[in-house]
């Protein structure tokens, strides 16, 4: 399998470097190549970028096996979430992830479940020991190469939102988002003043954290 991925990717990469190429000489028809490209590399998707807050200055006071471990636990707790919500882990880069989602509802809801996750985790730990995440959401046509990488507009925003706009237990969301998820009783929208590069607005879910409490009669 993983034979087939690396050269499934190569030769992606390998076709997107050649048009970009052709793009590149004089007098070439670029409106035409950009419709090549979208044509053939041109998915739309529901991204995810996740970060932990505060982590780098956690790494400067605890160090790199401190560090390493937060991202370990991090990892072991929240892709079981990933996995039962479909999403599929695209990159993972020290403490943040990449992940895509086919369905709207179902990023949200994994992000809902994922800053549920890190609570349950958190109860009874110090504060150095907690992992608080972030979360950023876009939605819309991007450019996906290979199983390596994807490119847009709505990527870039949910970057933005999830590793430098977010703060820990927050899931920001682009517009696109919104208007893609169906109604639902269980989270809502807030609009948002920092709105990222690409997107003409952004929000912040409003979800509980809390878990629902079963009455036995």
């Amino acid at each position: 399998m993983g034979q087939k991925r690396t050269i499934a990717t190569s030769a992606s990469e390998e076709r997107l470097e050649k048009l970009l190429e052709e793009r590149l000489n004089p007098g070439s028809n670029q409106e035409i190549i950009d419709k090549r490209i979208w044509d053939l590399f041109g998915e739309t998707w529901c991204v995810m970028f996740t970060d932990l807050s505060g982590f780098s200055r956690g790494v400067a006071k605890f160090g790199i096996i401190h560090f390493l471990q937060t991202i370990y636990e991090s990892q072991r707790i929240l892709i079981p979430v990933l996995d039962e919500f479909d999403g599929i882990l695209m990159k993972d880069e020290g403490d943040s992830l990449m992940v895509l989602f086919r369905n709207t509802n179902k990023a949200i809801q994994c992000a809902i479940q994922m800053q549920k996750a890190c609570k349950r985790y958190n109860e009874g730990r110090t504060a150095e020991e907690q992992i608080l995440l972030c979360v950023g959401l876009g939605y819309g046509k991007i450019l996906k190469i290979g199983d390596t990488d994807v490119f847009g507009a709505e990527v870039n925003a949910a970057s933005k939102l999830g590793e430098d706009t977010a703060k820990a237990w927050e899931i920001l969301v682009t517009n696109a988002v919104k208007e893609n998820a169906d109604e639902t009783t269980d989270f809502d929208f807030e609009s948002i003043s920092e709105i990222p590069p690409g997107s003409d607005g952004a929000l912040r879910l409003v979800y509980t954290l809390e878990e629902p409490k079963w009455v036995v009669l």
